[in-house]
């Protein structure tokens, strides 16, 4: 909808602001809200930036705990993450408490709602000039001196009220849509996983004879498939890791070598030809790493268990990676495919709190189904399919969340510099 415009203005003097209306006050921050350095006596609710949800000043409850002493804030007080200030962590504060790490506190005047305050600090334009004066390279900040001298601009209170209430209203309504959005691609990626393991373990045909696999997590099979353990089908292999104080074994290193540090990559890619890192040939030859070929699946078996790609050329693995090279019963995109349906399967396996692992025993324990070559690929055709429409359905879904959360950024930025003018409306208008 489009909203109407005050019907009067004035340069604000700040080009972040622009021109502003005429009745409005633009003043520097640090006169609307005074910083607030008082230690905390208690440990009582205390608030870190990980409890503040980006650009929506949400609370985000967690079981951290903190050891170091905070800031005192009160119901009403402003907490402004000063580390990443790209992050957007502005909280209105609900109780009295503890500001753990790296925040300023703000207790707004008596000519400031708290609210408003918070809705101007979070938008686009303000979060973007306080991030381009941070200090450090990797853990940048931004200085109360640059901060408190931002200019921001404070209509009369009652009209605070009016503008808080109406982007209240406007971004929950939005954020309700994100929301929606986000649930349909959690279902899609679980209809994605549920094609998956059908496929593998059940074929494409309901009408083929059924057997029994005797096998937890699989159930019946089709007649004509055979069940088998993995490593019967499939070469394992192991790795290891090269010392990493022995500079020779790392420096210049040219032989892709598959950690930890590729699991993300992992994630949403079918095969890996290259790697974080690289080891020599003599790190290799004074470990227990070796070449795997290429075409063999990889499979981590510690910490995110489960993730899994081919490889395109020759490479090495470490320890907390499996490897199978592939038989002639079974293609490594088959048993890419069935190692990515036991998300439940592997989970059962699981030992460890912190760092989760799975043993090499269980690891040997691993069985899949194996069709037929020729209904292998039949298979692998069809899930591609239906993988590519679903994918095509996420990313429309992705795409109308950045839709939304601009739309939101707007008009958050429209409302708290005077752009339009929402005085007048009421919840029905708004809508």
């Amino acid at each position: 909808m489009s909203f109407p415009r005050y019907p009067g203005y004035k340069d604000s003097g700040v080009e972040w602001l622009g021109a502003v209306p005429g009745h409005w006050t633009a003043l520097p921050l640090k006169h609307a809200a005074r910083l607030i350095t008082d230690r905390a006596d208690t440990r009582d609710n205390p608030v870190a930036l990980e409890n503040i949800e980006g650009w929506t000043g949400r609370l985000v409850p967690s079981e951290s705990t903190f050891e170091t002493d905070g800031l005192a804030f009160k119901a009403g007080d402003i907490l402004f993450g000063k580390l990443r200030p790209y992050l957007a962590k502005v909280l209105v504060a609900a109780t009295d408490g503890e500001a753990v790490g790296d925040m300023f506190v703000l207790r707004p005047a008596q000519n400031a709602l708290p609210r408003f305050l918070q809705f101007q600090m979070l938008s686009r334009s303000f979060i973007d000039v306080t991030n381009s004066s941070t200090f450090g390279s990797k853990m940048p900040r931004v200085a109360w001196d640059f901060l408190g001298s931002m200019v921001v601009s404070l209509p009369p209170l009652p009209e605070q009220h009016a503008i808080a209430a109406f982007l209240d209203r406007e971004t929950a309504r939005i954020d309700a849509l994100v929301a929606e959005q986000e649930r349909l691609i959690e279902l899609l990626r679980e209809k994605r996983q549920a094609v998956i393991s059908h496929a593998v373990t059940k074929g494409l045909d309901p009408s083929v004879p059924m057997k029994d696999s005797g096998v937890w997590g699989i159930g019946p099979i089709p007649a004509h498939w055979s069940i088998r353990k993995m490593k019967w089908v499939a070469k394992m292999e192991s790795g290891h890791t090269p010392d990493k104080k022995v500079p020779e074994y790392w420096e210049d290193g040219d032989i892709p070598w598959i950690s930890l540090n590729d699991t993300g990559y992992l994630k949403d890619n079918e095969y890996i030809g290259e790697t974080a890192y690289q080891i020599t040939a003599l790190g290799m030859a004074n470990s227990s790493a070796h070449l795997i070929p290429a075409g063999a699946v990889v499979f981590s078996r510690d910490a995110t268990i489960g993730r899994c790609a081919i490889t395109t050329r020759p490479m090495a693995v470490s320890q907390h990676f499996i490897a199978w090279v592939c038989g002639p019963d079974i293609s490594p995109e088959f048993l890419l495919l069935r190692l990515r349906s036991m998300a439940g399967e592997l989970d059962r396996l699981t030992t460890g709190a912190t760092l989760k692992t799975i043993g090499m025993p269980e690891v040997r324990t691993l069985v899949t189904p194996v069709p037929p070559r020729s209904e292998q690929a039949t298979i692998l055709a069809a899930v591609r399919d239906e993988g590519a429409r679903i994918d095509n359905l996420i990313a429309e879904a992705n795409q109308a969340i950045t839709l939304l959360q601009e739309r939101r950024s707007a008009l958050i930025s429209a409302a708290v510099t005077g752009q339009i003018d929402v005085r007048g409306l009421t919840q029905q208008e708004a809508a």
